[in-house]
C-alpha cells in the first residue's frame, strides 16, 4: 500500500508511535489509509449539512476495510462573497483546494481519499487535486437545497433575492415582501435549487464518473444522499484494492460526456472553466473549440432554474442523472464511472419519470445545447455565453457599448437608470488576472432582469457569471483587459455585434484602428498589490485556459 511508506519498517518506528498516538491499534496498520476531506463550514448553506454526511462517509470507510482520516479544506459562499472583494477570492480558492489535497495526501502518503463538497470553486477544486494526485478518489456532492415556499409558489434564491433587488428599486415589492423572501427563499442545507454552477458541477461530476449513480441530484436534506456517503466510503476501499485512479475515469471520452450533458441541461458557463481546469490536471487536451461542436449537436432537454420553472428537486424525481444518460444515451461515450458500471449500463436501467423535466428531442427546448462559444475581433480566442437563457430576439444584437472598469460602477449605473435600451454594457479588469480572480457578475445581471431590460440590452465581460444569469451576457472574453486584450481598447459609442446563432462577437472598427489603439494602450497596475491574490494574477493564465496556475 501507498501508506506503507509511513508505516512499514525498524526505520518507521517514530511514525507508528505518531499514529498510535492518534488512536490507531496496530492492527489498524495493516489496513488501507483513506483521507476524508471535508468543506464542512457554517458559513455555506450547501456545507452545513455536511457532518451527518462525514458519520456515514466514515462508517463506510470502516464496513470496507479502511481507516479514515479527517481533514478540513476551506469554503467559499460565493453568493455571500458576491458584488465587493470577496468575489475576487472563489476561483483562486479552487487552486488552493487542488493544492491541499495534493499536499495532504502526499505528505501523509494517503492510499485513497474521499472528497465531501457541494459548491461552486469548491467540487472542481478537489477534483483538480485528486486528478493531479491520481491516488484513488471519489466524490460525494452534499447535494441540493429544497426549493423555498411563499404564497403558494416556490422561491429559488436567485430570482427571489438577487432579481428582488431591482425589483425593490422600482418599487414593485414592499418591504414586508423583501423580508419574507430574505427568510424563504433558502429553508435549509444544500446547494442553491436551480442550475448554478454548484448543481451543474454535481451533476457532471457523476456524469464522468468520480461520484456514484445518483449523487449529483439527490438531496441535501435525503436519508438517500446518506446511502450515497456509506456507500461511497465502502466504494473507496474497493477502488484502493483495485488501483482505480481517477486518470482511469477522468479520460476525454469522460469530460465529452459531461459536456453533452451541460448542453443538455442548460447548465452554468462556469463550466467552461472548471472542466478545461480538470482536464489540464488529468493530462487531458481539451479547449473550448471542443464545447461548441459538441453543443451545436445537443438538443437542450431540461429547464431549470433560472431559466424555467423546474428546480433540481424537479430533476431528481425525474430519475436524476441516470435519467438524463438514458436520454442521451446514443451521444454518449460508453465510458468507466467508479462504480464498477459503464454509462451504458447506468443509462439502460435507468428510468425517466417525467417527460416533460427530462424532455424527449423532439420536444427539446432548444435544438442546440445550453452554452455557446462565440470568437471574433473582441474576443480572438473565445468568449462563452448562457444561449439557453437569451431570449430568441436577442440571439443577434447590435448595440452601442457603455464601458466600466469595474463592476460596481456598472451596477451603479444599472441600479440609477442610466442603461438605456440598445446598450452594450462592458464590464473590462474583471478577468482572472485583471479582477483578480474573475469576478461573478450576478448583480449587474440580475440587476439587468430586475429593471426589465434584459430584451434590450447586452453584457460583455472579462470576468464571468454565475450559473444564475440570464439574458445575453457574454462572459470569459479572451484575452482578457489587463493582458491587453481587444476588450480593453473600447470606448463608449463603439458599436458592438452579437451573433450567437453564428458564434461571433466583433466591434465594428478596421483592423487599423484596433491596431492603432492597442499601440496606445497602457497596462494599469494590479488592483491588489499583496498577500494572496497578488500571487494569484502573477501566475493565473487566461480563461480560455481554465484560468489554472502556471
Amino acid at each position: 500500500m501507498r501508506s506503507d511508506k509511513t508505516k512499514k519498517g525498524i526505520e518507521r518506528i517514530p511514525h507508528r508511535a505518531l499514529l498510535h498516538a492518534t488512536g490507531l491499534s496496530r492492527k489498524d496498520l495493516g489496513r488501507p489509509f483513506i483521507g476524508v476531506a471535508t468543506s464542512f463550514t457554517d458559513l455555506i448553506p450547501g456545507h452545513v449539512g455536511m457532518r451527518d454526511l462525514e458519520r456515514f462517509i466514515e462508517r463506510g470507510v470502516c464496513y470496507g476495510g479502511g481507516v479514515p482520516f479527517f481533514f478540513g479544506v476551506p469554503g467559499i459562499c460565493d453568493g455571500i462573497a458576491m458584488g465587493h472583494l470577496g468575489m475576487c477570492y472563489p476561483l483562486a480558492l479552487r487552486e488552493i483546494i487542488a493544492d491541499t489535497i495534493e499536499t495532504v495526501c502526499n505528505a501523509h502518503s494517503l492510499d485513497g481519499i474521499v472528497l465531501l463538497t457541494n459548491c461552486d470553486k469548491i467540487t472542481p477544486g478537489m477534483i483538480m487535486g485528486a486528478a493531479r494526485l491520481n491516488i484513488p478518489a471519489i466524490v460525494v456532492t452534499a447535494g441540493p437545497m429544497l426549493s423555498g415556499r411563499y404564497d403558494k409558489r416556490k422561491l429559488a434564491f436567485v430570482h427571489d433575492t438577487f432579481e428582488a433587488v431591482a425589483l425593490a428599486k422600482k418599487g414593485k415589492l414592499s418591504g414586508n415582501e423583501l423580508t419574507c423572501l430574505e427568510m424563504e427563499a433558502c429553508p435549509g442545507a444544500g446547494s442553491c435549487q436551480g442550475l448554478y454552477t454548484a448543481n451543474t458541477m454535481a451533476c457532471l461530476t457523476e456524469t464522468m464518473g468520480m461520484s456514484l449513480p445518483g449523487c449529483g441530484t439527490a438531496l441535501a436534506v435525503s436519508a438517500k444522499k446518506r446511502r450515497i456517503a456509506q456507500a461511497s466510503g465502502e466504494r473507496i476501499v474497493e477502488l484502493v484494492n483495485k488501483n482505480i485512479t481517477p486518470r482511469k475515469i477522468i479520460t476525454k471520452q469522460s469530460l465529452e460526456n459531461a459536456i453533452v450533458v451541460d448542453m443538455a441541461l442548460g447548465g452554468s458557463s462556469n463550466t467552461a472553466l472548471h472542466l478545461m481546469a480538470i482536464a489540464h490536471e488529468a493530462g487531458v487536451d481539451f479547449n473550448l473549440k471542443t464545447f461548441d461542436k459538441i453543443g451545436k449537436n445537443t438538443p437542450h432537454i431540461t429547464s431549470l432554474e433560472p431559466v424555467g420553472a423546474h428546480y433540481m428537486e424537479d430533476l431528481e424525481y425525474a430519475g436524476g442523472i441516470p435519467a438524463v444518460l438514458k436520454r442521451l444515451k446514443a451521444k454518449l461515450n460508453n465510458t468507466l464511472t467508479l462504480s464498477g458500471r459503464k454509462i451504458y449500463d447506468i443509462a439502460q436501467e435507468a428510468r425517466i419519470f417525467d417527460e416533460d423535466v427530462i424532455r424527449p428531442f423532439n420536444k427539446a427546448y432548444h435544438k442546440e445545447g445550453g452554452l455557446a462559444v462565440l470568437f471574433g475581433n473582441l474576443a480572438p480566442d473565445g468568449a462563452i455565453v448562457k444561449q439557453a437563457a437569451v431570449n430568441a430576439k436577442m440571439m443577434k444584437f447590435t448595440g452601442l457599448a457603455r464601458v466600466f472598469n469595474q463592476e460596481e460602477a456598472a451596477m451603479q449605473a444599472i441600479l440609477n437608470g442610466k442603461i438605456k435600451s440598445g446598450d452594450v454594457i462592458v464590464i473590462r479588469y474583471e478577468g482572472p488576472a485583471g479582477g483578480p480572480g474573475m469576478r461573478e457578475m450576478l448583480a449587474p445581471t440580475s440587476a439587468i432582469v430586475g429593471m426589465g431590460l434584459s430584451d434590450c440590452v447586452a453584457l460583455i465581460t472579462d470576468g464571468r457569471f454565475s450559473g444564475g444569469t440570464k439574458g445575453p451576457c457574454i462572459g470569459h472574453v479572451s484575452p482578457e483587459a489587463s493582458s491587453g486584450g481587444p476588450i480593453a481598447i473600447l470606448k463608449d459609442g463603439d458599436i458592438i455585434d452579437l451573433d450567437i446563432k453564428n458564434r461571433s462577437l466583433n466591434v465594428r472598427l478596421s483592423k487599423e484602428e484596433i491596431a492603432k489603439r492597442l499601440k496606445g494602450w497602457k497596462t494599469i497596475p494590479p488592483k491588489i498589490k499583496s498577500g494572496y491574490l497578488n500571487r494569484y494574477l502573477r501566475l493565473v493564465s487566461s480563461a480560455d485556459k481554465g484560468a489554472v496556475l502556471s
